[in-house]
């Protein structure tokens, strides 16, 4: 796709840098408030400028909720909008020295006018994923806090005074009922949101069928893809989840294990493991597969990440082709 002018978008809480060029030179900088009012007044200086935004790619860093008011915008104005890794666009400028708003939205504009072949364009998600995306958020973050508050006192556990113990073990107790209390009452919306969703209550019947995927795998799965609409390759998802292996070699010098990398969704690879470690534990195809590797001596560890594979590319499969998995799948004949 051809674009007559690439916009770079510089994104911090209360303004928005924009610098403008064509694909000969900067046509202008500006920065404005990150409200609706500030978008109107870039709108007027393109319009000024003569530059159509219909015709231009606009691209511009993750930066969670402080996009927000942008992305409503390109959606509202049908805009090409590109929203691009940090550090893709920081490797892909070399060596650089100093930094600004300004001199930021000049790399990410020249970032979007050299890379425009392989833009990836920003699809809005449906207001239901983005409650789904803030309530699983927020049972991390729970999750996350009961985790700091139990594990110092448990360490400490061999090292204290019992009575000194016991008694922080006490203060600790209340906040810890609350943080369960929460949780499970934000797990209780979660699944009263995706239930009374029929997209959302479709692709849980579907993914869940895959063995070893539970419901906190299916949340994760669901928000990180926007509903698996951002990744149709399993490969790629793979990838992104730090479970794809990828060679380390160069020369004669250097001949290492594939191995996988740690630029990842922590998370997602995370709940991916936990999934195929119960896999691996019961009884079942991946389990025997499991067993039949390490026992023709391959490391355990990279048979787990073989089966983390399996368990992602079936998931894909399955919502790929709109139905449930088959254990014994007997394919129809032509």
């Amino acid at each position: 796709m051809q674009f007559s002018f690439y916009v770079g978008i510089d994104v911090s809480k209360n303004s928005l840098d924009f610098a403008v060029r064509d694909q000969q030179q900067v046509l202008f900088h500006t920065s404005v408030e990150n409200n609706e009012a500030g978008l109107e007044q870039f709108e007027a200086q393109c319009q000024s400028n003569e530059i159509d935004l219909t015709e231009s790619l606009l691209c511009c860093e993750h930066t969670g909720i402080y996009s927000q008011v942008l992305l409503t915008f390109a959606t509202q104005h049908d805009i090409a909008f590109w929203l691009e890794s940090s550090m893709r666009i920081k490797r892909s400028m070399g060596l650089q020295r100093g930094k600004s708003d300004k001199v930021d939205a000049l790399r990410i504009a020249e970032y979007a006018y050299r890379h425009a072949d392989q833009a990836v364009f920003w699809q809005p998600e449906r207001k239901v994923l983005t409650h789904l995306k803030q309530l699983v958020a927020m049972r991390r973050r729970f999750i996350t806090t009961k985790h700091a508050l139990n594990v110092p006192i448990k360490e400490a556990a061999s090292f204290q005074d019992k009575k000194l113990q016991k008694e922080l073990k006490k203060l600790n107790q209340k906040p810890i009922e609350v943080l369960d209390k929460q949780t499970k009452e934000v797990e209780k919306r979660i699944r009263i949101l995706i239930k009374e969703d029929d997209t959302l209550a479709h692709l849980f019947e579907i993914v869940t069928s895959v063995a070893g995927v539970g419901e906190v795998v299916f949340w994760e799965m669901v928000t990180s893809t926007n509903e698996f609409k951002f990744f149709t390759c399993p490969r790629k998802f793979a990838c992104y989840s730090g479970v794809a292996p990828f060679e380390h070699s160069s020369g004669i010098s250097i001949r290492g294990k594939n191995r996988v990398s740690h630029l990842a969704n922590k998370q997602m690879k995370k709940l991916l493991h936990m999934a195929a470690m119960s896999v691996v534990a019961a009884e079942g195809e991946l389990a025997d597969y499991y067993h039949r590797k390490v026992a023709q001596g391959k490391a355990k560890m990279a048979v787990l990440n073989a089966v983390r594979n399996k368990i992602v590319h079936r998931v894909f499969a399955c919502v790929r082709d709109d139905r449930k998995y088959e254990k014994n799948y007997t394919p129809k004949l032509v």
